[in-house]
């Protein structure tokens, strides 16, 4: 049995009905990674943006490392960088889960590369979990290596000494190189939707690839 079948004759009562543990269809949807199912229940009037005390279905979409369901929500207007309290971001969640898919698109859909949970980056969740490809690409889009967290300390702090963390964040500690200065500014002046506007400045190809990260 479909779930649009199922849906149909309840009239979308139950699209929006939580469970004891706050979680709502969408998050189950989200969770077992059926985009048809976000699709359909999205259709239905599903609440993509979801109070903070509830279940979070874009967090939970980006912990499992089902991107789809994530840009599906995102396509609805969910917060790119709604924190929850016990997750931060989804860029964080997916810094401290390493899903490397959902951190290149949150990156290229212009997540804040700073915002994570409270004082922690997403650059100290990808130190705590030595994440060495995800330590270089926050980097290449901004991330501030002199954040400290609550505990005054900055991701290379939290690394491992000799790990290959340790040895990625030092070698990004200089100053960057002032091409990629000049893409952060000129990013940081489109806005979060510069991956849209980008494409309606008709710059030649590969200075419209550099700033897009192609």
């Amino acid at each position: 049995v479909t779930v649009d079948r199922l849906l149909v004759p309840k009239k979308r009562n139950t699209v929006n009905g939580v469970t004891v543990h706050g979680a709502t269809p969408l998050f189950n949807a989200c969770c077992s990674g059926s985009a048809a199912c976000v699709n359909v229940l999205l259709e239905f009037g599903a609440k993509a943006q979801l109070e903070v005390h509830l279940a979070s279905p874009i967090h939970e979409a980006v912990k499992r490392g089902n991107r789809e369901c994530m840009e599906i929500l995102l396509a609805n207007n969910v917060n790119i960088d709604q924190e929850v309290p016990h997750l931060g971001t989804p860029l964080y969640a997916a810094c401290t889960y390493q899903r490397l898919d959902c951190v290149k698109k949150l990156l290229e859909l212009g997540a804040n590369v700073n915002h994570g949970q409270w004082l922690d980056t997403p650059l100290h969740a990808a130190a705590k979990q030595n994440s060495v490809e995800i330590i270089h690409l926050l980097i290449d889009y901004g991330a501030n290596l002199k954040c400290k967290n609550a505990q005054g300390q900055s991701a290379l702090d939290l690394a491992a000494p000799k790990s290959s963390v340790e040895q990625a964040l030092l070698l990004r500690e200089g100053p960057p190189a002032l091409s990629q200065l000049c893409r952060l500014c000129v990013r940081k002046c489109l806005g979060r939707n510069c991956h849209k506007t980008i494409h309606k400045l008709y710059l030649p190809d590969p200075l419209e690839k550099f700033l897009l990260y192609q």
